[in-house]
């Protein structure tokens, strides 16, 4: 399965995806991408992730999955796709490891309430470009520079994991070759994200008791595929774990297919360098057809009977009441903002600012701030 050494980023330190905005000597053992797993894992945005909505909130359980805990899952995923392609493991693990780092609290509720309330007044809210923003400039960890100093391939791969941005929209990414597709270690990210959560919020939705076994047996294919046969070869396990098997193995197909499809489509292109991945006429990591049409069933089910059930739409509403009403009371008296933020507001702009505060709350806190607003 592996593809062509080529096709891989390299590691050697005068890749120039590996260059830095502030230049600092190679490391002895460690190679740039390795550094930028460590610097990401020890930051701040990265441990408030634990504090972040995934699906569900604390309020249900602290067994379900927090934004944390699924960036983790995302990361053995992807990591392992990089393995079996031959592909850059520690900057796919990076990229894995950063992807989420941009969201907001309450989850994706919490991501449409930010970027209405900018829309008001022509501005947006974009995950991946705030994370942007976290790694360049929001988190204060060396004497030399703001920001984590992240090499390029991650900072790229940070904007263009899930989509793709155009240079008349974007002006200030230009650097980020908007003109061409992202590696391979890049373009896995989406799609091993896809497949955490579809299995991951399966087992939850199951656990919380909002989905159950018969309705997903209905309706999920890909899970009945592997349901039947485990229910056979283990009548006498619990009914929870015979769950558990046919999800492993609703996982592993998929991880399986992205694997094998990706491998067969820079083949059958004859692609055998980054500058060929880079320049192919579409995104190269993908799930075969067949898969593909799998996949959005399990994702259609979701939306259907977990994401958009009545139990998480009294959570979207609270999530969007708050958020709302805190970006009005901030943008309305910026001096209520801590000081380091307020004294920020003539140079970036009082509302860009109040959704960069509110962006980097845990669910707790911004709660937290919401009772003492009502309260007073």
């Amino acid at each position: 399965m592996q593809l062509s050494p080529g096709c891989r980023v390299s590691d050697a330190a005068d890749n120039p995806l590996a260059a830095r905005v502030f230049p600092e000597p190679p490391h002895p053992y460690r190679s740039a991408f390795q550094r930028d797993r460590g610097r990401i894992i020890h930051a701040r945005a990265f441990r408030r992730l634990a504090g972040k909505t995934q699906v569900f909130t604390h309020r249900y359980s602290d067994h379900f999955r927090s934004r944390l805990t699924h960036t983790m899952e995302v990361a053995q995923i992807a990591r392992t796709i990089a393995v079996a392609l031959g592909l850059n493991e520690d900057l796919t693990e990076s990229l894995a490891l950063v992807h989420d780092i941009g969201h907001p609290p309450f989850g994706h509720a919490g991501e449409r309430a930010l970027d209405d309330a900018l829309r008001a007044h022509g501005l947006r809210f974009d995950h991946n470009l705030h994370a942007l923003r976290i790694v360049e400039h929001f988190e204060l960890r060396y004497a030399a520079f703001r920001g984590l100093n992240l090499t390029l391939a991650v900072r790229e791969g940070i904007i263009k994991h899930s989509r793709d941005y155009s240079v008349a929209e974007h002006p200030e990414l230009r650097d980020y070759f908007l003109d061409q597709r992202p590696p391979l270690e890049a373009q896995i990210i989406d799609l091993a994200d896809e497949i955490a959560y579809l299995t991951a919020d399966l087992d939850d939705g199951m656990e919380a008791e909002i989905l159950n076994l018969d309705d997903i047996r209905r309706n999920v294919r890909l899970f009945d595929r592997f349901y039947v046969p485990m229910s056979a070869e283990y009548p006498e396990a619990p009914a929870k774990l015979v769950f558990n098997e046919a999800l492993k193995r609703m996982l592993n197909a998929l991880v399986d297919d992205l694997i094998a499809e990706t491998a067969k489509r820079v083949n059958a292109a004859g692609i055998t360098t980054l500058e060929g991945i880079r320049n192919a006429s579409h995104r190269l990591a993908a799930f075969s057809q067949e898969m593909e049409v799998l996949r959005l069933e399990a994702k259609q089910y979701l939306y259907a009977n977990l994401y958009n059930c009545e139990e998480l739409t009294r959570d979207h509403e609270e999530a969007t009441r708050v958020i709302t009403e805190l970006f009005h009371v901030w943008t309305r008296d910026p001096s209520l903002l801590p000081a380091s933020y307020a004294s920020r507001v003539s140079k970036e702009g009082t509302h860009r600012l109040v959704a960069d505060y509110i962006a980097g709350m845990t669910d707790n806190f911004i709660l937290a701030q919401d009772a003492t607003f009502r309260r007073s």
